[in-house]
């Protein structure tokens, strides 16, 4: 598992509206039984979530998608089985967007 791993939203009720999770732990603290994620929500629907720096508009697969940073989370390891692409070319803004969440900065 590396940080900024992208896996899909096994779960059926909830992919529709969160499609995919970003796994965002440091490896540094890889022991752990659980990660660290942050659901990416379709943005049709979660208009009203949307804010430049909390939220923000991240293109993936050709999809638009925001980083609900609000709705950070952890999961068992176990649960993210295979990563099906990276974000870590959007890294600064996903520190950007905990960082405004922790600091407000």
């Amino acid at each position: 598992m590396a940080q900024f791993d992208v896996y899909k939203n096994s779960n059926k009720n909830t992919h529709g509206a969160y499609p995919y999770i970003v796994d965002i732990q440091s490896p540094l603290i890889s022991e752990l039984a659980t990660r660290i994620v942050i659901p990416l929500g379709n943005i049709s629907h979660f208009k009203n979530e949307q804010l430049d720096r909390l939220t923000p508009e991240i293109n993936y697969n050709g999809e638009l998608l925001l980083l609900l940073t609000p709705q950070i989370a952890s999961v068992p390891a176990e649960m993210l089985k295979k990563p099906i692409g990276t974000l870590s070319h959007f890294r600064d803004e996903i520190i950007a967007s905990l960082d405004f969440a922790i600091t407000g900065v």
